[in-house]
């Protein structure tokens, strides 16, 4: 899991503004922040939103540099 958050609050250096709002089904200006955590699935209640294919791109990307991870076509491996 990563945390969404207001647009409206101080940068961080990975953070990654969510264009299609519409998509992801959020009511303001918002941005996926990269503060991972993770959470025991039976706490989960259900998915709240989902990111727009390039949204969720954009913050694959950013995720992999954040890890230092890179990313290789399926089937290439």
């Amino acid at each position: 899991m990563a945390m969404i958050t207001s647009a409206a609050h101080p940068p961080w250096l990975l953070d990654c503004p969510i264009e299609d709002l519409g998509a992801a089904g959020l009511p303001a200006p918002s941005k996926v922040r990269l503060k991972l955590f993770t959470l025991d699935h039976r706490l989960v209640r259900g998915q709240l939103c989902r990111l727009g294919n390039a949204d969720g791109a954009r913050v694959l990307d950013r995720l992999q540099r954040l890890l230092g991870l890179a990313c290789t076509p399926q089937g290439k491996r």
